[in-house]
């Protein structure tokens, strides 16, 4: 055994972020053991077969930055090459389909150019020379952010204030990133409709886009900018991938396996107890809920607003079901198609403020990816071929509205279905064959503080560095990472949790 070898991680939790820190620490030369709960990995990033029927994406739907996870499985020495052929990556194109009460439709095709050229025939140059302004604010605003607040841990108070912080932060105040988000973009297009489409991401980052800083538009240049991809098979082939590559370079994954106590000896973490045993460690990175970690500590919450005084995002129901592709080929949209209400700022104060409340003029995400992987989402059914729909309804999460989810989820999906259509989906109402609909409970029965599946809102007090850290405090060798903590939410994100605990493991271990 090497001297590298001779330290052994353990992470708990098998989703990206997890399997990513795994992967890092196992190119490094040391041992590592993944601890997994369910029976498969990934996380929130899954895919399901439901009721027998074709695939469903049942947590995470939209792939970005792809290459993030190209670069973990070359952290064990997969060529690029080969990881790009593992992912079997198809580009979704167009990256949205946009539908508007009154009845108007825009499409975003997949590029900046494509873009552009798109704006110009349906809304005229003048709208299509500011999407080009915008999208060369949002490539400067990018190369502003990412390195310096995202893609980076921060281990003392002075790295806020050293040159490339400051010089960074300036770029950004430079470039309005304490501005709005809706006043920054429509100082850039005039068209209402086309301003949704770059802020309505404000509804997973849980800040009216009214209230939101300006920063929070990295986001539109990660998926609108960058475009999106799809897994052949499904986006839960992201996690079966990363998991194959760690077994192959000797990592351990043990799955269904549930970790019952971290275990402390004085000031530091020595192990965990996972399916009855003791796994020694010489750290541990947990990507569940801090106050999870708390409880298998037996410890109360670490002191500080950062920890104690979290602001959730919304939370969705989630509507999975066929529908006879008969009934859809009638549908507008594509892929990933948003169905926009003529209520814009009301609906994000039906999200945000407490109490909050269902939707009045609800906004949907409809998902149908048999557009992109016609394969795997479709099935022979009753009614002859069916194809796989999910229907994405933002709510209040359980802090600002505990609302009566068992009473109230049937009647809820049967008015959000008959708005939809009345909104062009025709059918959908009656001949969507419902296999599963998920709640704020569903998402607190899996351990997600809020009921949310979108994590901490993206508040200016919880952005980037002034989110949850990543390292516990007290107990140095214990780790965080995921949605909870730095940089944030979604696959980029948590990708870069995963790399950026890792690196804090890693840097312990060499001074040592």
């Amino acid at each position: 055994m090497t001297a590298r070898e001779d330290r052994h991680a353990v992470i708990v939790g098998a989703g990206l972020s997890g399997l990513t820190a795994a992967l890092r620490l196992r190119g490094a030369g040391y041992r590592v053991t993944v601890v997994e709960r369910d029976a498969a990995p990934g996380g929130l990033v899954r895919t399901e077969t439901l009721a027998d029927g074709p695939l469903y994406d049942t947590g995470a739907t939209v792939l970005t930055m792809p290459e993030l996870i190209v670069e973990s499985l070359g952290e064990v020495g997969i060529p690029a090459d080969d990881a790009w052929r593992r992912l079997d990556l198809v580009p979704v194109d167009p990256t949205y389909v946009a539908t508007f009460a009154d009845g108007s439709e825009l499409t975003l095709p997949r590029g900046a150019e494509a873009i552009e050229a798109e704006i110009a025939a349906r809304l005229g140059d003048r709208e299509a020379a500011g999407t080009r302004q915008l999208f060369g604010w949002l490539q400067r605003l990018y190369d502003a952010e990412f390195g310096t607040f995202i893609d980076r841990n921060f281990h003392r108070p002075g790295d806020l204030a050293d040159r490339r912080t400051l010089t960074d932060a300036a770029t950004l105040i430079r470039l309005g990133g304490l501005a709005s988000m809706s006043s920054k973009v429509s100082s850039f297009l005039s068209d209402e409709r086309l301003q949704r489409l770059f802020t309505f991401q404000a509804l997973y980052a849980g800040v009216p886009p009214q209230r939101a800083a300006a920063i929070y538009e990295v986001i539109a240049q990660m998926d609108i900018g960058r475009g999106l991809s799809h897994p052949r098979g499904g986006i839960g082939r992201v996690g079966a991938v990363l998991a194959e590559a760690l077994v192959e370079a000797g990592g351990v994954l043990r799955l269904s396996t549930a970790v019952s106590r971290i275990v402390t000896d004085g000031g530091a973490v020595s192990g965990v107890v996972a399916g009855g045993e003791f796994i020694a460690a010489d750290a541990v990175v947990a990507t569940i809920a801090p106050p999870t970690v708390a409880t298998l500590l037996g410890r109360r919450m670490p002191r500080g607003p950062r920890w104690r005084r979290v602001r959730y995002s919304p939370s969705a129901v989630v509507v999975h079901g066929t529908v006879p592709r008969s009934v859809t080929e009638t549908w507008p949209g594509h892929h990933h198609t948003l169905s926009f209400g003529a209520a814009w700022a009301e609906t994000f104060e039906d999200l945000t403020r407490r109490p909050g409340r269902l939707m009045r003029d609800p906004s949907f995400l409809i998902t149908r990816p048999a557009f992109s992987d016609p394969a795997g989402y479709t099935a022979d059914g009753a009614s002859g071929q069916v194809e796989a729909v999910s229907v994405l309804a933002p709510c209040p999460n359980l802090d600002t509205a505990n609302l009566a989810w068992e009473a109230i989820t049937g009647p809820y999906v049967a008015e959000c279905l008959r708005t939809l259509d009345g909104r062009g989906f025709a059918g959908i109402a009656h001949r969507l064959d419902i296999a599963r609909v998920d709640t704020p409970h569903t998402w607190a029965e899996a351990g997600l503080p809020a009921g949310t599946p979108f994590g901490a809102a993206h508040t200016l007090t919880q952005t980037g560095p002034l989110r949850t850290p990543n390292k516990w405090p007290s107990l140095p060798n214990l780790l965080l990472a995921g949605s909870a903590t730095i940089p944030g939410v979604g696959i980029p994100p948590v990708l870069l949790s995963g790399r950026l605990a890792a690196a804090r493991v890693l840097e312990s271990w060499d001074r040592r």
